[in-house]
């Protein structure tokens, strides 16, 4: 195992290779908003009759159609239907592609005893993209680090759409490669993907302290050395006003414009919450791979920490009716409480912290400075005592931790963020879960699903 004071580690000539994502502000006209709203339902109909063609050629003759097959079909698409005509090559051999990687999802998790979900057709509300992967593309103005005067606004030319403008807060480091228009809400984003190489000069991160880091509910995030990371509550903070805007859209008549505007409030808040939590995350995550070379976090295995507790059956004793045919036994079953309405509560809290995110974000961010995040084995880190080893049983409601062995008296968090540390010292990290393996397999009646019964 690599200590935490070892020297750093010796990398390679070869400079790594990233992928970002930049995201931008899109201003279009009425006229170019329509034309993409156009665009977003001819892909959406592309998509659902390139599905559709898939499901049945199974069904009939058990044939698999391929993303080859289907993109021959264009050219023919085209000349049955002019107005694909008006929409770029490559924008919709990009929905050929989603849908094949949608179908080759289905059937790896198939493959992997998981829950497969067949691939569904798409509404306007849910296809909400298209993508230029290579051309079609192109930034008039783009602000350069170059640009003295800090212009930000700037035009995005699309091919058969027009020219766009765009609002650039901050300019574009390394070569675009896909450039893909998302609309939330009423809003439009411009998302480039962009490959950057990681200068050599950023690959040994100036400082060589790792520190242990336990994630909450009372306090966000609390560090081996005592500092704590205030828990923001973003969700919670508007959840009044969300379950307000809930209640005016169930009022309001379907297909009414009170409707639609009651939905884009909604759909403000919803965007409100998930912009100030991605702010939060980043900042917070910043800050900590500014200041410490290695950080160590627990595997959590959040899908199993937010699951519904499952329901407690009392059995009555049988009861005998009168019927025509004579006395019959029925057998009453009562259900007893089980803390499901306080579970929701601490599940709602623990999906508001987003902790997977947080670890996400803070290794992205540690491998572009140079850093380490790993992860240890969570069991007891908050039972055990960090300074004799001892295990002190207690609750969630116990928020000190005291031990009655060596007299340690420090915060539970604290205290577990030193035993998250301390492991990895003494055991090393684990290596992280294959992605694509969940931790339970999901079959009905112990049988694995196949495609063929779903299909």
């Amino acid at each position: 195992m690599e200590g935490v004071n070892d020297p750093p580690r010796p990398h390679t000539d070869e400079a790594p290779v990233r992928i970002k994502a930049f995201v931008y502000r899109l201003y279009p006209t009425r006229k170019q908003e329509s034309t993409l709203l156009w665009t977003l339902r001819r892909c959406k109909e592309l998509y659902n009759a390139s599905l559709e063609e898939r499901t049945a050629a199974y069904r009939m003759a058990g044939v698999s159609v391929s993303y080859g097959m289907q993109a021959d079909q264009l050219p023919q698409v085209k000349q049955e239907r002019p107005e694909y005509q008006e929409i770029h090559s490559q924008v919709q051999q990009d929905v050929l592609r989603r849908l094949d990687k949608a179908m080759k999802a289905f059937f790896r998790r198939v493959a992997e005893d998981q829950t497969p979900g067949y691939p569904r057709y798409k509404s306007n509300a849910r296809y909400r993209s298209f993508t230029y992967p290579q051309s079609g593309y192109t930034l008039i103005g783009a602000l350069t680090p170059h640009d003295k005067k800090g212009k930000k606004t700037s035009r995005l030319k699309l091919s058969k759409i027009g020219s766009l403008k765009m609002l650039m807060h901050r300019s574009i480091k390394g070569s675009i490669k896909v450039c893909t228009i998302k609309r939330d809400g009423d809003r439009w984003y411009a998302v480039f993907s962009v490959e950057q190489v990681i200068s050599s000069a950023t690959l040994m991160h100036p400082s060589n302290k790792a520190v242990g880091v336990d994630v909450g509910i009372t306090s966000y995030a609390t560090l081996s050395t005592g500092e704590q990371i205030a828990n923001p509550r973003i969700y919670r903070c508007t959840e009044q006003q969300i379950k307000e805007a809930h209640r005016r859209l169930s009022r309001r008549k379907r297909g009414s414009h009170r409707r639609s505007r009651a939905k884009r409030e909604l759909t403000r808040l919803y965007r409100k919450v998930r912009h100030r939590r991605q702010d939060f995350l980043h900042q917070a995550s910043r800050r900590l791979v500014n200041q410490y070379g290695t950080l160590v976090f627990e595997a959590l295995q959040i899908p199993n920490m937010t699951a519904r507790p499952k329901p407690k059956k009392e059995e009555a004793p049988a009861t005998t009716e009168e019927s025509e045919g004579g006395a019959t036994a029925a057998t009453v079953t009562h259900y007893l409480p089980n803390g499901a309405a306080a579970k929701s509560g601490l599940n709602k809290s623990i999906l508001d912290a987003a902790w997977g995110r947080f670890i996400t974000l803070c290794a992205c961010k540690a491998e572009e400075a140079g850093g380490l995040v790993v992860k240890v084995a969570p069991q007891q880190t908050s039972q055990k005592c960090s300074g004799c080893g001892v295990l002190v049983p207690k609750d969630l409601s116990v928020r000190w931790h005291s031990c009655p062995t060596c007299g340690t008296e420090l915060d539970r968090d604290e205290n577990a963020a030193r035993n998250i540390l301390r492991r990895y010292e003494t055991q090393g990290a684990i290596p992280d879960r294959k992605k694509g393996k969940p931790s339970r397999k999901v079959g009905r009646g112990g049988k694995r699903p196949t495609a063929t019964g779903i299909l």
